[in-house]
């Protein structure tokens, strides 16, 4: 008898795939490992309900100590008023690499963009931090002057999308590196002084740091500057991050809560460590757990390692060799490519799915480069199954941070801003949360999901402005 698990799987892969292939018959070992990732509607209540007790005991000043969700102030208590103007920059940090962006305002609206990356090498990754924050300020300088303004006085927005507490707007303490950096010297110091301080050594550029956000943060401002409704802020790419608008009156870590003068107070959630004490154990699996044995971070970030794109392609790559070893898929074939850790990158899994159905051109094409030769078409319909179920979890486990939010503002309608790789590059993404979403809401057309265009940079530089003089 074909238990109700597996004709939901049976039902799912036809949908996508068509009645061409018998997986249930050819690979139920695949089939097997995939039910383990799928969650279903009452336990991601349970998910949600669970992270907002988490917010707040975030919030509260006598239970944040010991909180995972750390719900760290932002000191941004304004979005954008559509005045701003003059001409600011931006420095995103966070991932492989940075970037720099100039904008010039005119009364609220964007009048020249420009933007270049850098990339960040590994040595600079793991060196010393003062090697890192050298680095950005001689590349800093390198973009002003490129853009003639080596001698006027900038002021710059700081994105730095690792776990940052705040103790003001220019004011910013790394708890802990994450996304594969490990730079000695900076953890539990001010990164925007760090930083500062490259940039002043070398006497070249004006530039001054005025404030400092992470991504989420700079993707909720940026997306209220044409969508004042919006009160979320989420990132989804190397990492995981999430901030959302809270009653400045239920933000206890802010000295004067109680009398602020200002009715909100941007939050920044850090629920990428979600599930570090133990409440996603229900629906993690062997292959999760592999995953943080090996990663640089072992027990943290527990969230992240099941949804972003740092993670994913690694949790495929150690459900393939499993089905390799058992000698049922791709006739055996192990190659040596397979065995290096992390080499079936995340966006192997956006180039899968983005084939149409029963088409497997992009498939046959990561296979290659993995040094897997082969057209059998049920292998390539397996591989992409497994992509999709490790996709459709993550966006489930987001589905779940978003509804948590909604819940503790107690909104019954906002936009909610998405930005990093998977939202971005993915290609059936922001679709799955919609889907998911809808299950968990009653009214989730309500809530409008928004791609922010450039919310990492842009925001930084709206803020930038709106503190310029302060």
């Amino acid at each position: 008898m074909i238990r109700k698990s597996t004709r939901m799987l049976r039902s799912y892969f036809h949908l996508f795939f068509g009645p061409a292939f018998r997986l249930t018959s050819r690979f139920p070992e695949a089939f097997e490992i995939c039910k383990e990732f799928r969650i279903g509607r009452e336990k991601m209540l349970q998910i949600a309900n669970a992270l907002t007790k988490e917010i707040q005991l975030g919030l509260a000043r006598e239970t944040h100590p010991q909180a995972i969700v750390k719900c760290f102030l932002t000191y941004i208590q304004d979005l954008p008023t559509g005045r701003e103007r003059g001409k600011f920059m931006a420095l995103d940090l966070g991932g492989t690499n940075f970037r720099c962006l100039l904008v010039n305002l005119t009364d609220g609206a964007v009048m020249q963009s420009t933007l270049k990356s850098f990339a960040i090498s590994e040595e600079l990754m793991q060196g010393p931090g003062t090697d890192l924050f050298d680095f950005i300020a001689e590349c800093l300088a390198g973009f002003c002057k490129e853009q003639n303004i080596g001698n006027d006085r900038i002021p710059l927005g700081f994105t730095f999308s690792f776990p940052l507490q705040q103790i003001g707007i220019n004011k910013g303490i790394l708890r802990r590196w994450t996304k594969g950096f490990r730079c000695e010297g900076v953890e539990g110091k001010d990164v925007v002084e760090l930083l500062q301080s490259a940039i002043d050594r070398r006497g070249d550029v004006n530039v001054k740091i005025v404030a400092i956000l992470n991504d989420s943060t700079s993707t909720l401002v940026s997306c209220a500057y044409s969508h004042p409704d919006c009160r979320i802020g989420l990132i989804v790419g190397t990492g995981v991050n999430a901030c959302y608008v809270e009653q400045t009156s239920k933000a206890e870590m802010l000295d004067g809560y109680e009398s602020s003068q200002k009715p909100i107070m941007i939050i920044n959630t850090e629920l990428g460590a979600f599930g570090d004490n133990g409440s996603l154990d229900s629906v993690r699996t062997v292959y999760d757990k592999t995953l943080d044995i090996e990663s640089v971070n072992p027990g943290s970030q527990t969230l992240e390692k099941c949804v972003s794109g740092m993670y994913l392609g690694e949790v495929v790559r150690h459900i393939l060799l499993d089905l390799m070893r058992m000698g049922v898929l791709f006739r055996g074939m192990r190659p040596d490519e397979m065995q290096t850790k992390w080499i079936f990158r995340t966006r192997f899994i956006s180039e899968i799915e983005s084939d149409p159905p029963e088409v497997f051109h992009n498939a046959r094409v990561v296979l290659y480069h993995l040094g897997i030769k082969t057209d059998d078409l049920n292998d390539m319909a397996c591989l992409r199954y497994i992509c999709d179920s490790i996709s459709l979890r993550s966006a489930q486990l987001t589905s779940c941070a978003i509804v948590a939010m909604i819940n503790q503002m107690n909104v019954e309608s906002c936009t909610v801003a998405i930005d990093g790789g998977l939202c971005r590059y993915h290609p059936h993404y922001r679709n799955l949360i919609e889907q998911q979403m809808s299950i968990l809401l009653k009214n989730a057309s309500a809530y409008k999901i928004v791609l922010s265009e450039d919310g990492s940079g842009l925001g930084a530089a709206l803020v930038a402005a709106a503190f310029a003089n302060k």
